[in-house]
Order: C-alpha cells, then sequence, then structure tokens
C-alpha cells in the first residue's frame, strides 16, 4: 500500500473518506466519484502531496472546510461536479499552484464571490455550468490570468466578468434569464477584454432584448461563433464588423426571417454557417455576400419557397447544404434548384431524395425530385421560330414604312428639329440676327443677286440672309437651315419650278412652314418667279397647302409694277400682312 499510485473508489456509498488512505503519500490518482460523501474535511488529504487528480463527482457535498485542500500542492484536476456546495467561501484561499482543471459543474453555488479564485493562478479550464441564482460578482474571475476554457451557466450577464481574463480561446455561455433592458449591469461590448478568444458559444434559454451591434467588439481573433436564440429577429449590418477571421457561424433558434448580404461583407473568410431553426423566406442574401470560401451551408427547418437561379450560382462551390424541412414549391420557379440537386457532383444536399412539395396543395406530400418539370422546359425549335418569324415581320414592317412614309417621316423629323430648337432660342431669348432669310434654288441666283439683294439690302437696308454667303461651314446643312429661319423675323421663299424640284428646298419651305404654324405670325413670304399652272402644285401638297390659305407675289405680273412688289415685301418683313396684289393663274 505505501507505494500505490491509483485508487478507484467509486461507486462504493461511501459516507466518509476511508482512514487507511489518508496516509498514502504516494497515491497520485483517487477517484471517490458516485458515493455518498456529504462534507469534506481537513484530515482527508493532508498526507496526499503527491496527488495529481482528485475525483468527487456525483456525491452530496454541500460542505467544503477551509483546509481541506491546504496540503494538495501537486494537484492537477479537480472534480466536484454534480454535488450540493452551495458556496466556496475560503475553499480555495490556500494555492493549488498546479491546478489546470476544475470541474464544478451542476451544483447549487448561490453567489460567487470576488476573489474566490484568486490563487488559482494555473487553472486553464473551468466548467462552472451551474444555476447561480444572485449572479457572479464582478471580479469573481479574478486571478484568472492563466485560462484558456470557461463554461458559464445561470441567471448571468456579461458585464465585467472577463476583464481579468487575457489568455481566455474558449467560452461557453448558457444564459438561464436574462437582466432587465437597459439594467445598471449591461454591457454593449462585454467581450471587448477577450483578445485571445477564437470560440464563442452562447445558448439563451428563456427570453432575450435587442442585441447591440457592438457585441461583438474586441474579439478580432474570433473564429467559431455559435449561438442559440441569441439574435433574436435581426442582424445589424455591423454586427460582424469586429470578427474579420470568422470562420464558422451559427445563428439558430432566433426567428430571423430576412438577412441582407452587408450582414456578411465583413466575413469574406466564413467556411461553415448554420441558419437552421429560423424563419427565413429567402436566400437572396447570398447572392451578394461575397462568401467565395463558403462550403458547409445549413438552412434546414427554416421558411424557404423558392431558391432563385441567382442563389443557385453562389451555391456552386459548396462542399455540404441542408435544405429539409422547408416549404419548398413544385413550380416552375424551382426548375433550377432541382436541375442543379440532379447533376451537381460537388455538392451534397443532405436527404435530397426526402424533400417533399408544400405547394401548391395538389402536388402537397409529393417527392420534390419526382416533380415533372416538363412543362418549365423551352422548345429550342419553337424560340428560333418566333425569333426569325419577328425578324421578318419587322424587316417587312421596316420596308412598308420606308417605300410609303418615308417622305411623311422625314417631314417629321424636320419638324422636330425645328420645334426644339424654337424652344432653345425662346428660353435663352436670343434676338433676330436677320430681317429675313432668303430659300431659293441655286438656278434662280442671278434674280437673287440681281434684283433682290441690290433693292433689300441696297435700298432699303434689310440685312438678308443667303446660304451661300451666310452658312457657317462644316455645320449640317440642317442646323443651318433651321438657325437661319429662326434667327430671320421673315422667310422669304423665291419659288420656281427648280425650286420645286430641289430637295433642300423642300425641307427649308417645310420648316418655314412650320414656324409659321407653330407662331401663329406672318412670318412667311411666298415669291413666285414664274407662272406655275395649279395642277403642276398637285405633287407638291405643302406649297400647294400653303397658296390655298395665303397671299403670295409673282414676279412675272410685277414686272411692269416693281415698285409696288418692292414695297408689298417691305411691308411684309415690317409685319403688314401682303396683299395679293398679283395671284397665280
Amino acid at each position: 500500500m505505501t507505494q500505490l499510485r491509483s485508487l478507484i473508489l467509486q461507486n462504493n456509498e461511501l459516507s466518509e473518506l476511508p482512514v487507511a488512505v489518508q496516509g498514502l503519500t504516494t497515491l497520485e490518482v483517487y477517484d471517490l466519484s458516485i458515493n455518498d460523501i456529504s462534507e469534506l474535511y481537513c484530515p482527508y488529504f493532508w498526507n496526499l502531496t503527491s496527488l495529481t487528480i482528485l475525483d468527487l463527482s456525483h456525491n452530496h457535498i454541500s460542505y467544503i472546510s477551509d483546509c481541506v485542500f491546504e496540503n494538495l500542492n501537486n494537484l492537477k484536476i479537480l472534480n466536484l461536479e454534480n454535488n450540493k456546495i452551495s458556496s466556496f467561501d475560503y475553499s480555495f484561499k490556500f494555492k493549488l499552484q498546479t491546478l489546470e482543471f476544475l470541474y464544478l459543474k451542476n451544483n447549487e453555488l448561490i453567489n460567487l464571490f470576488q476573489g474566490v479564485f484568486i490563487n488559482l493562478s494555473s487553472l486553464r479550464y473551468l466548467n462552472l455550468d451551474v444555476r447561480m441564482c444572485n449572479n457572479v460578482e464582478e471580479g469573481g474571475l479574478k486571478g484568472l490570468y492563466n485560462l484558456q476554457f470557461l463554461l458559464m451557466q445561470g441567471d448571468i450577464y456579461f458585464y465585467e466578468h472577463f476583464s481579468g481574463l487575457p489568455n481566455l480561446s474558449t467560452l461557453i455561455l448558457n444564459v438561464v434569464s436574462s437582466l432587465p433592458h437597459n439594467s445598471s449591469k449591461q454591457s454593449d461590448n462585454p467581450f471587448s477584454n477577450l483578445p485571445k478568444l477564437k470560440k464563442l458559444n452562447i445558448k439563451v434559454h428563456r427570453g432575450y432584448y435587442d442585441i447591440s451591434k457592438d457585441v461583438l467588439s474586441g474579439l478580432t481573433s474570433l473564429e467559431y461563433l455559435i449561438t442559440e436564440a441569441y439574435f433574436m429577429g435581426s442582424l445589424h449590418p455591423d454586427t460582424f464588423k469586429h470578427t474579420p477571421q470568422l470562420k464558422h457561424l451559427t445563428i439558430t433558434y432566433s426567428e430571423l426571417s430576412v438577412l441582407t448580404s452587408d450582414v456578411f461583407l465583413p466575413i469574406p473568410n466564413l467556411i461553415i454557417l448554420d441558419l437552421s431553426n429560423n424563419k427565413l423566406r429567402s436566400l437572396d442574401f447570398l447572392a451578394e455576400a461575397k462568401l467565395s470560401a463558403l462550403r458547409w451551408l445549413d438552412v434546414s427547418n427554416n421558411e424557404l419557397f423558392v431558391i432563385s437561379e441567382t442563389v443557385i450560382q453562389s451555391l456552386l462551390t459548396m462542399k455540404y447544404l441542408d435544405l429539409s424541412a422547408n416549404l419548398l414549391t413544385c413550380e416552375c420557379s424551382n426548375y433550377g434548384l432541382i436541375q442543379w440537386i440532379q447533376g451537381s457532383k460537388q455538392t451534397q444536399v443532405v436527404n435530397a431524395h426526402q424533400y417533399t412539395c408544400a405547394f401548391p396543395v395538389s402536388q402537397r406530400g409529393n417527392k420534390f425530385l419526382d416533380f415533372g418539370f416538363d412543362s418549365c422546359r423551352i422548345d429550342a425549335a419553337l424560340l428560333c421560330f418566333l425569333f426569325s418569324s419577328s425578324l421578318v415581320m419587322l424587316t417587312l414592317l421596316a420596308s412598308f414604312i420606308y417605300h410609303f412614309l418615308r417622305s411623311h417621316l422625314t417631314y417629321a423629323y424636320y419638324l422636330f428639329l425645328a420645334f426644339l430648337y424654337d424652344n432653345k432660342r425662346r428660353k435663352k431669348g436670343i434676338p433676330h440676327s436677320y430681317d429675313a432669310f432668303v430659300s431659293y434654288n441655286v438656278h434662280d441666283e442671278a434674280w437673287v443677286c440681281g434684283e433682290l439683294l441690290p433693292e433689300l439690302e441696297g435700298q432699303q437696308g434689310w440685312r438678308l440672309c443667303l446660304h451661300h454667303r451666310d452658312f457657317e461651314p462644316g455645320k449640317p446643312i440642317v442646323e443651318n437651315i433651321t438657325e437661319a429661319i429662326y434667327c430671320s423675323r421673315k422667310t422669304i421663299c423665291v419659288i420656281s419650278q427648280h425650286y420645286l424640284q430641289s430637295e433642300w428646298c423642300s425641307k427649308e419651305i417645310q420648316m418655314a412652314s412650320f414656324r409659321l404654324f407653330n407662331e401663329h405670325k406672318d412670318v412667311m413670304i411666298m415669291v413666285f418667279l414664274e407662272d406655275i399652272p395649279a395642277k403642276q402644285l398637285s405633287p407638291y401638297f405643302q406649297i400647294r397647302s400653303l397658296v390655298k390659305k395665303r397671299s403670295y407675289l409673282s414676279w412675272p405680273q410685277a414686272v411692269h409694277h416693281t415698285g409696288v412688289f418692292w414695297q408689298k415685301i417691305q411691308q411684309g418683313c415690317k409685319g403688314s400682312p401682303v396683299t395679293a396684289l398679283f395671284f397665280l393663274r
């Protein structure tokens, strides 16, 4: 017995520790679990100075003397789980400098006083999964500088418990109930003093209030975040801006119905995403979330109806996907999804063959993958026929318009240009630059330069606009014509056989007539150089219409009365109506 190193006395209904064991100075492992021990007194372990592992779990211990662990200078593991301990008081007042693992799960701890663990400086693992009726006092975890794993449960919330745990890497919190909103113990960033924390697990067992967007502030090393009933209802877009290294994210039982892509933009390294057991109705957020590293996605037990084509494109690199227990609809909107599930060799869609249709009612209960999508497939031959037929009809229509309505369309086009230019000039209040614009054919230039120009510019001092003299070189002809008409108070149309046959002269009189109708002023003077019978005007609808409605001047009939002829032109340019002295016969 003097050389005994390990002693297992579990499940022996012991109510007290054997006296014979108290002198075994070489004992290293002592297992007294599953017995009826209710109290621990100082002599029990005084001489067990070599003890490294002590297991007292599953007893009825409710009292521990202050000096019971006094001489256990080599103790590394202490298990006090499943007892009735309500307070430690000074149980750890003696330094257990080598203690690394302490198990206190399922006790009846009422309070955790300040400094209770201050002498356990080597502790690396602490299981405090106990119900604490009056919470943890501030500084209750003080002194645990080397603690790496902490599991806590109780009526606690996150205030300054964690300020003295600089090396903590794993934190598991089972929150039995929450503090009232705006409680003085509440903190917006409870984990800001845990720079080395890599894994955070939070499970809430009762109702909770809105979580601050800065709740994860300071967790720059966090890689695993597992929550249950914590982020209730929604997620703020900035929730994960403090956790750029996050690789595993679980948010379950949180009644999430809508998520935006902005939530996931700060965590591009995410590999595993578990959003099961929520109320999501769409996965559209994945299309813009830029989760290129994502390989594992669980969205089971949600309310998903349709998975769009854009979402499917973001799932192509997935290794694992769980869509079970959703409300998938068996309609053409899910045609892309069923094709992808059946054809994907890279993604394991868990239990896809067991997915059932939720809608429409006629398909409810049927296997999702057995739904007939024949009606959703587009016949390529029919598509080509419709396209080619439309193209032929469009070509025929364009040819018809060009052949029969070309002149009308051209006229409408120039009227539109004239309308735009007139509006622009009116808004800017541009004054007239000329007294009159002379519209004539080049074959009639001799009369214009020999008769009209000397009389109106030389004798009467008018300023005339002539295309061969005043049009701006390099500018489109249509623009020059438009500016000439609208920058002149009047337009003098010198009409002859050559004029009627000229395309450009036709455009000039069309724009001048539009101005005439638009401004409701006498802005046009028609001068006929030749006697043209009315029947020859029939093909020229615009001129014929003007001749029927407005007065004009005839040069052949004014050969012997030139003075009166020029007087009438002068009156027309000043605004007086032109009297029809010489009518066309």
